[in-house]
């Protein structure tokens, strides 16, 4: 079975009604079930321009949305054989299938990233962490808080983002929309007048 290229996001949507369209779609399905590849070909060209919308909604990216399209119907292909039109219409089936794979790349690449932040948290000596652990160990909150107050609202957004949210240096660099060598700066700038203020040598 040769998987049809990606959607064409300009292609126009399949006409008629939606009892029509999730008629010959089941009909398509019990002959996909079959291994009937001109069944699936014209399955993929009634839907995919829907697939493929839902996985853009869902992972925003472009690219990941037409791998996860692609995953879909290959899904679609092997599954077909599953589909109870008792418990739903294909479409609603399609749409089932679609958002949990569009949900489950959301969560990979999440677990990625997580995974990438703790290896560089590891194996890189954070510069503030000295700063931070004095800071928290020999300081009481209100002192901290009093502190604060002095720094620039730039710096005070970047500190409190970094260690009371718990955000790396690239996810406050997001959050505000500026690099992250300008987030690095502001922040260690910030922690250089909390340490004057609270005097911490």
């Amino acid at each position: 079975m040769e998987t049809p290229n990606a959607p064409n996001p300009e292609a126009a949507a399949p006409a008629g009604t939606s009892a029509d369209i999730n008629s010959r779609l089941g009909s398509l399905l019990e002959l996909i079930a079959q291994g009937d590849q001109a069944a699936f070909a014209e399955f993929y060209g009634l839907t995919s321009r829907r697939v493929f919308g839902m996985a853009r909604r869902v992972l925003i990216d472009t690219e990941l949305s037409e791998d996860t399209t692609q995953e879909v119907f290959l899904q679609v292909w092997q599954n077909a054989a599953k589909f109870n039109a008792a418990a739903g219409s294909p479409l609603a089936w399609l749409m089932t299938i679609s958002h949990r794979r569009a949900v489950d790349k959301v969560r990979s690449s999440q677990s990625a990233t997580d995974r990438e932040a703790k290896y560089g948290a590891s194996s890189q000596e954070i510069e503030h962490d000295s700063v931070s652990d004095e800071v928290g160990s020999r300081l009481e909150a209100e002192a901290v808080v009093r502190c604060l107050e002095t720094l620039t609202d730039t710096q005070q957004e970047s500190v409190r983002l970094a260690y009371y949210g718990g955000l790396t240096y690239r996810e406050v660099a997001e959050r505000l929309n500026a690099a992250v060598p300008t987030i690095k700066s502001r922040i260690r700038d910030g922690l250089i007048r909390l340490k004057t203020c609270l005097g911490v040598s």
